[in-house]
């Protein structure tokens, strides 16, 4: 942990009347560990600030959550974690790799918002899921690998709320069709907005059935 706290510098993001700092390694490619790869094929993708986080911090910011129960899948660098929680939003900020806990921690004390976290896989969700039922669930591009399809289909139903949504982000990938398909086939509707100023990331809003 030390060796990347060692190197990390402070971007001000700016969302439309609102500002805020976050704090980021300044080389996530050198946080690179070969044999980490090999294990598990982990890669240090929650330590840069993706323009799909900037599109879905964006749309969170529109958003009337004071109060609300947030929780974030995914979270990385935790940005739309910290809009929600500017916003009022009581917020559990979650991913599977603990390197990134602690950035969502300093991020939200460097704000003066309060942010919880959870180091917790989507393979082994029990924690999340006993954090729940959430008004709003956010995640923003965690499709890059085709094997986190199913995984999310079953957990997002366990998570929203009555009466609540999911926001996504994504900027494309591959397995964003599948996704989007088969939350449609289980009566989700999904609907999407433009392409985001922030980047070609769109926010999809996801309903369950009943809602």
């Amino acid at each position: 942990m030390n060796k990347i706290w060692s190197d990390v510098t402070e971007e001000r993001v700016v969302l439309g009347d609102r500002s805020l700092l976050v704090v980021l390694p300044r080389d996530s490619e050198a946080l690179i560990d070969e044999e980490r790869f090999a294990r598990d094929e982990f890669l240090p993708y929650w330590a840069e600030l993706w323009p799909s986080a900037r599109a879905l911090a964006l749309a969170v910011a529109e958003l009337p959550l004071d109060g609300a129960s947030v929780v974030e899948l995914g979270c990385g660098l935790g940005l739309p974690s910290l809009v929600a929680a500017a916003s009022g939003a009581r917020v559990l900020a979650t991913d599977w790799a603990p390197e990134a806990l602690p950035f969502v921690a300093e991020n939200a004390r460097r704000n003066g918002l309060a942010v919880g976290v959870l180091e917790c896989g989507w393979a082994e969700p029990q924690q999340i899921i006993a954090g729940g039922p959430f008004d709003l669930v956010l995640a923003s591009d965690v499709l890059y690998e085709r094997a986190s399809v199913p995984l999310l289909v079953a957990l997002l139903p366990r998570l929203v709320a009555p009466g609540g949504q999911a926001l996504l982000a994504d900027p494309g990938r591959p397995a964003l069709e599948a996704f989007l398909a088969a939350l449609a086939g289980g009566g989700w509707t999904v609907e999407s907005g433009a392409p985001a100023a922030a980047g070609r990331a769109v926010v999809y809003r996801l309903v369950p059935p009943g809602a």
